[in-house]
């Protein structure tokens, strides 16, 4: 196995080049779930840090879609699972710095793409927020398997909405980090699509266009799922044994902090944190974010 000496906070960026030209020389279908590259790296500036690894592994869901994603191994017993947001991946700024943050507290970190998304399988879905959750229920079941313990689960945006849910349906996490997800899945839709998207959409779906064609495609299907979705029901299921961290931005434009203050007040066992002046992407902010969850998730796991 290769060992690459570099700098820390510029290995994530140059082993993900090198990651995916070598992996570009083989067919998807010619990777399994059995298969993974391990990258090695050591820390130039102190010997005192855990080797990490980058391992691409392959989970197939229920459907038989396979969900691409990077292990951050170090060595820990113990996993936290990255969620991405809406139409992101797990190549996502946050999602990175995250997995990094992790690394060096010793603690191992899988980012991964939900079907449709990045380099994984399936078509795309403008809602898909239960199908989400049963995608990192495979995920944290392939985990278990090899005798893994998840330790936490974490999800930003769309992401913070899928780990509520997921704890709400399986009650097998005590751990849930939930940035700066949207606590009322009726708002935003006039914002992001036009006051006339209802309309438009009665003849079963819309197509989201940009400058160079079609952007995606919003099924009235898809739709009518996001809008029947319940997060305040949901969150009420989630057992008082799971504890919950809500992180926001202040300045957050996409999902307004309100929704953040609607979380800590119907989960049982929460704690709310708000990052004052970030934006929905943390744009300037994601070392106190980092700062915040690792806090949070070292807390949690001394107390277990």
């Amino acid at each position: 196995m290769e060992t690459l000496a570099c700098n820390f906070h510029s290995f994530t960026f140059n082993l993900s080049k090198f990651s995916n030209s070598l992996f570009s020389k083989f067919p998807r279908h010619q990777v399994t779930p059995a298969t993974t590259l391990s990258l090695r790296m050591t820390h130039s500036h102190s010997s005192q840090n855990p080797v990490i690894e980058q391992q691409r592994v392959i989970i197939p869901n229920k459907h038989g879609e396979k969900l691409v994603g990077l292990l951050h191994e170090t060595g820990s017993k113990e996993i936290v699972i990255l969620c991405h947001g809406f139409r992101s991946t797990k190549a996502d700024r946050t999602m990175v710095n995250l997995a990094v943050a992790l690394e060096k507290e010793g603690i191992s970190a899988f980012r991964f793409d939900f079907a449709g998304n990045g380099e994984s399988e399936g078509s795309f879905e403008f809602g898909n927020y239960s199908k989400e959750a049963d995608d990192l229920h495979s995920v944290i079941q392939h985990f278990c398997e090899a005798n893994r313990i998840v330790c936490a689960i974490l999800g930003h945006s769309k992401g913070g909405d899928v780990v509520l849910l997921y704890a709400s349906k399986y009650h097998d996490i005590h751990t849930v980090v939930n940035v700066s997800g949207r606590y009322d899945l009726k708002k935003g839709i006039e914002e992001r699509f036009g006051k006339d998207f209802m309309d438009r959409i009665q003849d079963g779906f819309v197509d989201i266009k940009n400058k160079k064609g079609v952007e995606y495609r919003v099924t009235k299907e898809s739709l009518m799922e996001r809008l029947s979705l319940d997060m305040h029901e949901a969150c009420l299921k989630i057992p008082r044994e799971c504890r919950v961290l809500t992180v926001h931005g202040s300045a957050d434009e996409i999902i307004p902090v309100g929704d953040a203050l609607e979380f800590a007040k119907i989960i049982p066992n929460h704690k709310l944190h708000i990052v004052e002046g970030a934006n929905h992407n943390y744009t300037s902010y994601q070392t106190e974010l980092a700062s915040v969850v690792l806090n949070y998730l070292k807390e949690t796991l001394q107390q277990d």
